[in-house]
C-alpha cells in the first residue's frame, strides 16, 4: 500500500533547533520507504524534496512582524491555510503530519507530535502571544488528530493524563540521533576549536536557546562557584541562539563573559555543534523540563559526559548513563562538575555508559513507528 504524506516543513524557514532537527532526521528517513511519497509544505509553497536551509533574515524578519503587527500570528495563519489548501488540492495526501502543537485544517486524517507540554507547567517562560495561540488551537487539535506521536515515554504519560486521551490514540516514537554526532580525536577538531580559543576536553558546554526553561542561570552560578583556576582550565562554553524572556539573564551572562570564564558562542550550525559537542569535558543541561532533551542524547553518542536534571525526560533518555541534578540544586550542580573534571575514572565510566546508551536510539526506528502510524491513521 503506496501513501502520500504531507509533512508540515514551515519550522524549516528558521535557523534548526529541536523540532527543526526532527523534521529533517525523520523526513530524510521516511523519505527511505518504498511505500510512501512524502511531499513537503514550506508554509508558503509545496516541494517533493525537503529544503533544509533556513530563510535568509527568517527571524529578523518574524521578529519585527511580531512587533509591529498586533495580529501577526492570526494573520501568518490566515495566509498559510491558504497555501496550504492549494497544495492539498493537487496533492491529494492520505495523511497530514503537523510536527507541531497546532495543525492546520485538513478534511482527511491527521497525524500531530507533541514534544513537549511546557506551556502547562511553565507558561511564564512563552510569549503570551504564542501561548494564546496553543491556548486556542491545541484541544480541537487533539480532538482532530487520528494518532499522536510522542518523543518519549515520559511526555506520553502527561498527555494521556493531561487531555485524557486513549493509550491507543497516543504513541511514542523517541527521537534518534544525527550521524554527525560522534567521538572525535584530538586533531580531527583542532580547526573548530581552535576558532573559539578553546581547547580539546578542555572546556563545559551548555547548549539550548536562550530561554528560561533552558536553566542557563544555574548553569552560570554553579560554574562561578568553581575555583578561579579550575575555571581558566576548564571555560563553559554557551551555544544557543537568542530566545525570549532573556532580561535576567542577559545581565548576568554578560558579567560572566566580561569575567573572562565564559565564552559565548550563539547560534552553531550542526557541524560545529556536533565538533564543540565531541570536544568538550562535560556537557551540562539541567533544564527545567522537556519532552526529550536532544542535546543529552548527542552528547552522549559524541563520547561526552552528560550532567542533566533528574526526574524529567532527559532521565530516561540518559537512563544509567547519566549524571543527575535537581534543576534548582546550585551546590549540587558545582559538586558533579567538579567530579567529572577532577575524577578521570569516573569521567572515563560516564563516557563509556553513554556511548553505549546512545545505541539505543536511532531515526531509522522513530522513522519505522511514524511511518506504522501513518497507516493506522490512513485506516481509521
Amino acid at each position: 500500500m503506496h501513501l502520500t504524506i504531507a509533512l508540515n516543513s514551515k519550522i524549516l524557514r528558521a535557523p534548526r533547533t529541536g523540532i527543526g532537527n526532527y523534521v529533517v532526521e525523520l523526513a530524510q528517513e521516511l523519505q527511505q520507504n518504498p511505500g510512501l511519497r512524502m511531499q513537503y509544505f514550506s508554509g508558503f509553497d509545496w516541494h517533493g524534496k525537503l529544503a533544509t536551509g533556513a530563510m535568509p533574515g527568517y527571524s529578523r524578519c518574524a521578529g519585527a512582524a511580531k512587533r509591529f503587527l498586533p495580529s501577526a500570528y492570526a494573520l501568518r495563519r490566515i495566509v498559510e491555510q491558504q497555501c496550504f489548501n492549494l497544495g492539498i488540492r493537487r496533492i491529494r495526501p492520505d495523511v497530514y503530519h503537523e510536527p507541531s502543537l497546532w495543525p492546520l485544517e485538513f478534511d482527511g486524517p491527521t497525524v500531530m507530535t507533541i514534544h513537549d507540554l511546557t506551556h502547562l507547567h511553565y507558561p511564564q517562560t512563552q510569549p503570551a502571544d504564542r501561548l494564546q495561540e496553543i491556548e486556542r488551537r491545541l484541544p480541537s487539535a487533539l480532538t482532530r488528530s487520528s494518532r499522536i506521536l510522542v518523543v518519549s515515554e515520559f511526555i506520553g504519560q502527561e498527555v494521556r493524563r493531561h487531555f485524557g486521551l486513549s493509550d491507543k490514540k497516543v504513541v511514542v516514537a523517541p527521537s534518534g540521533c544525527s550521524d554527525v554526532f560522534h567521538p572525535r580525536e584530538e586533531h580531527q577538531l583542532s580547526a573548530s576549536l581552535q576558532k573559539l580559543g578553546l581547547h580539546y576536553r578542555g572546556f563545559i558546554l551548555s547548549v539550548g536557546t536562550l530561554e528560561p526553561r533552558k536553566n542557563l542561570l544555574l548553569t552560570l552560578k554553579a560554574h562561578a562557584r568553581l575555583s578561579p583556576a579550575a575555571r581558566a582550565r576548564f571555560p563553559l562554553l554557551v551555544v544557543g541562539m537568542a530566545g525570549w524572556r532573556t532580561d535576567e539573564l542577559t545581565g548576568v551572562l554578560s558579567q560572566a563573559v566580561n569575567s573572562g570564564y565564559v565564552r559565548l558562542a550563539g547560534y552553531l550550525d550542526q557541524q560545529d555543534l556536533a565538533a564543540v559537542t565531541a570536544a568538550a569535558r562535560v556537557m551540562v543541561f539541567p533544564s527545567l523540563y522537556e519532552g526529550f532533551g536532544l542535546p543529552v542524547l548527542e552528547a552522549m553518542a559524541s563520547g561526552t559526559p552528560v550532567i542533566t536534571s533528574s526526574g524529567s525526560s532527559m532521565e530516561e533518555v540518559a537512563a544509567g548513563a547519566g549524571t543527575y541534578v535537581d534543576p534548582q540544586d546550585e551546590v549540587g550542580l558545582t559538586e558533579k562538575i567538579r567530579q567529572l573534571l577532577e575524577d578521570d575514572g569516573v569521567w572515563t565510566a560516564s563516557r563509556t555508559a553513554g556511548l553505549e546508551r546512545s545505541h539505543e536510539f536511532s531515526w531509522a526506528k522513530s522513522a519505522a513507528i511514524t511511518a506504522d502510524v501513518y497507516r493506522q491513521a490512513s485506516e481509521s
